[in-house]
């Protein structure tokens, strides 16, 4: 039976979905800012005169754009919103959350569903942040590249297969790297161009098949081999919160990989890349050394990778 586990980290919360020992799908949440289901009051900043768009600030300080204004709401107001989308962050800029305006009564982002564990059971995890971090998904016969950019998200297909057999060989591969790595909004796939009407027919059922149960539209299968999916969008993907903070998810994975360390040792020694070490948030370390019972200290090294840091106790 499926069911998802929970686990609290610092500077992040992780969570998967188990069934059968594997992971089916997974989400990453990066608290403090503001995330969809959240009802809040907030200052309407800006509105273009007879417009039902505006912008507004809540009392973190984000920004969201507001649209479905009443005509009443006033610049320097405040507005009651509900929070339809998470901010997402992508090379270059920074998409603002949306929100509406609503009677709601206040309240936080629902969470998500499961249960709450110590520590996620080995493997699983580590296994689905390296395929985000690498963007890449390998299945027998070929492989996924899976590109976030500013429209949406590109899946490229390549193997040594002949071209149907690779098409259909890479379905069950997508359906699970989309679930695992929560991607949503507009997906374009690129299968492998195929002549034949009825081999991209047969791709699309196997698609369709594969996806079942997860919501979304789908084209068919153009006689270039694209597909493209849209799915509705709540929040930033394992995909594009890795792709659009390399370091900042690289600290996060050192302190998952510090509170793991069961060695004795009064001190818990922290390698990381310089940069690694600046994107450390305030309060961090902080956590770090209470959750461990140890005092930590660094060795930065410019030539680890940014996922290569590691962790170690010291005795003296």
């Amino acid at each position: 039976m499926a069911e998802w586990l929970i686990e609290t980290g610092i500077g992040e919360n992780r969570a998967i979905l188990v069934e059968g020992g594997e992971v089916v799908a997974a989400r990453l949440d990066w608290p403090g800012k503001l995330a969809a289901g959240q009802v809040d009051d907030a200052i309407l900043i800006a509105r273009a005169s007879g417009s039902r768009r505006g912008t507004a600030r809540f009392a973190n300080g984000e920004e969201a754009l507001v649209d479905q204004l009443p005509p009443q709401a006033s610049e320097g107001a405040p507005i009651r919103l509900k929070v339809l989308r998470a901010a997402l962050a992508e090379a270059g800029r920074l998409k603002r959350a949306h929100a509406r305006p609503t009677n709601d009564a206040p309240c936080p982002a629902p969470p998500p569903p499961g249960r709450v564990v110590k520590q996620l059971p080995p493997g699983l995890w580590e296994e689905v942040w390296t395929e985000a971090w690498h963007g890449t998904a390998e299945f027998p016969g070929g492989a996924l590249t899976i590109t976030p950019t500013p429209a949406m998200t590109v899946v490229d297909i390549d193997g040594d297969l002949p071209p149907t057999a690779l098409a259909l060989a890479a379905v069950p591969a997508l359906a699970r790297a989309i679930r695992q790595l929560d991607l949503a909004g507009s997906i374009a796939i690129d299968f492998p161009t195929l002549a034949e009407k009825a081999d991209r027919q047969a791709v699309d059922l196997a698609l369709a098949a594969a996806l079942a149960g997860w919501p979304h539209e789908r084209t068919a299968m153009n006689g270039f081999g694209m597909v493209q999916l849209v799915a509705r969008l709540e929040r930033a993907s394992l995909l594009h919160r890795l792709a659009s903070d390399r370091a900042g998810a690289a600290a996060r994975l050192l302190l998952r990989r510090a509170e793991r360390v069961s060695e004795p040792g009064a001190r818990l020694l922290l390698a990381a890349h310089p940069s690694v070490r600046r994107a450390m948030e305030a309060g961090w370390e902080v956590e770090l050394a209470r959750r461990t019972g140890r005092t930590v200290c660094w060795q930065e090294d410019a030539g680890l990778a940014l996922d290569s840091g590691f962790a170690q106790a010291l005795k003296s």
